[in-house]
């Protein structure tokens, strides 16, 4: 299985910014690069949700963050990123990395005045 280490959350007023990261250290470069990476979010008592994905050619992204976040990926590094802008209440959640089947630990976002 994929091991997966987000970092970068934390608390950020409401139009604020903040970067999550994404590392797979332990995967083989070939397998980094075949396959999709997302980002999902779970808030408070809600079911977890699609973010943003990525594959060598094409991003994808949730409506509700659309225009706001950015996903992506340095293969070098085999990192994957998230740049959140304007930042609203509402994107409070853990955000989890995805390769395959394989999930990080969650990184928690709060955006709070």
């Amino acid at each position: 299985q994929v091991y997966l280490v987000e970092s970068g959350g934390g608390l950020v007023q409401p139009g604020g910014s903040l970067r999550l990261s994404c590392a797979a250290p332990r995967t083989i470069t070939s397998v980094f690069n075949s396959n999709t990476l997302a980002w999902y979010r779970q808030g408070s008592g809600k079911q977890r949700e699609f973010v943003a994905s990525a594959t060598l050619r094409s991003t994808d992204y949730a409506d509700s963050v659309k225009g706001r976040f950015t996903i992506s990926r340095d293969n070098a590094k085999k990192k994957v990123y998230l740049q959140m802008n304007s930042l609203k209440p509402e994107d409070t959640a853990i955000y989890y990395c995805n390769l395959g089947d394989s999930w990080g630990q969650g990184t928690q976002v709060t955006v709070s005045s």
